[in-house]
């Protein structure tokens, strides 16, 4: 099977297997881990943070940012696509009470303009806008690169209304390696920001939550009160120090997803999104079939991709690829589109 649903698939590699083996390790509540706390400074020195909080997921980082950056009841500005939004059960109302005010943002950024039309002031009548929400790269618009002019234009606004601002990072290496900056340059006009080990850096778990001294102390209690307090957590850790050191090879899936979306394109019925990073979304609506349909096909010709709307689908590259299972993968989606 060529594994294109997503790049959450990769597995460890030899070098993250062994440095799980010999990690040296502490109780990580009493933030005595070592490998835990070598991580988390090495997060925050990549993204421009004063510190780092290791999470065992993007959904509780993203989490604990929203209720550490509000208070209950407020706004949190987001656009409609957003993950935090479409993909994390409600959790911004399950857990830190927040209603959400839904943009349709130009590649998923607000404008300065949007920000201040939406903005609430809080009066006795409304509890005011407590954060804006940005993402990048940001998935559901086909993994677009976020430039940093326009992450800086719509925090200046925010910020100018007192209005904090959070960064839906999982992927944000893959943006700083697409634009070609470093992932400080993007989160620089932020506040806080999540980043996962997990998805293209093939780390097996875990993300980092990244901000000033005071939100990651705040975090690191809101970490525990949602279940996220781990012990010995150097042995996933030492992975994640491990996958830090892959940015580079984003390039490649770039690459690998550029000349996918290029035969991609060629067939019938296939309308491609031109991807800015690893992810390359099709509309299928001209093909007659249904994603679902589409997609078993795929599958008994050995290529996995993923849902993604009700006539789009999902193809994700990552690190556990090489060129052939590209090539094959376009050979396995040609026959299925050709089964009668």
């Amino acid at each position: 099977m060529i594994d294109l649903r997503s790049d959450t698939v990769t597995k460890p590699d030899e070098a993250m297997r062994e440095a799980a083996r010999a990690a040296e390790v502490g109780d990580d509540v009493y933030e005595e881990d070592p490998t835990v706390n070598e991580l988390e400074a090495r997060a925050a020195e990549l993204v421009g943070m004063e510190a780092a909080l290791y999470v065992p997921s993007g959904t509780m980082g993203n989490q604990i940012a929203a209720r550490v950056h509000t208070e209950r009841g407020q706004e949190l500005l987001a656009d409609t696509e957003s993950h935090v939004v479409t993909y994390e059960l409600g959790g911004l109302a399950q857990h830190a009470a927040l209603q959400v005010r839904m943009l349709e943002a130009d590649r998923g950024v607000p404008t300065p303009e949007q920000v201040a039309e939406e903005y609430v002031e809080e009066d006795l009548h409304r509890p005011g806008t407590g954060l804006l929400w940005l993402e990048n790269t940001h998935n559901a618009r086909g993994g677009l690169a976020i430039e940093p002019e326009r992450i800086a234009a719509a925090a200046d606004a925010a910020h100018e209304r007192d209005v904090p601002v959070h960064v839906d990072g999982a992927r944000l290496f893959n943006a700083a390696a697409a634009l070609d900056v470093s992932a400080a340059e993007l989160t620089a006009p932020v506040d806080s920001v999540m980043c996962c080990l997990s998805k293209g850096l093939g780390a097996p778990v875990g993300s980092m939550l990244a901000g000033s001294e005071e939100f990651v102390a705040q975090a690191r209690r809101t970490r525990k009160l949602l279940g996220g307090g781990m012990r010995q957590a150097g042995i996933i850790a030492a992975p994640g120090l491990e996958a830090l050191e892959n940015r580079a090879d984003l390039e490649n899936d770039h690459d690998h997803a550029r000349v996918l979306a290029a035969g991609l394109a060629e067939f019938d019925g296939f309308d491609v999104q031109e991807p800015e990073t690893n992810i390359v979304l099709v509309d299928v609506a001209e093909t007659g079939l249904e994603p679902d349909a589409l997609l078993e096909r795929c599958r008994d010709h050995g290529v996995g991709a993923s849902p993604f709307g009700p006539t789009t689908v999902r193809f994700c590259t990552h690190r556990d690829l090489s060129d052939g299972d590209i090539e094959r993968a376009l050979e396995g989606v040609e026959s299925a589109l050709n089964t009668a």
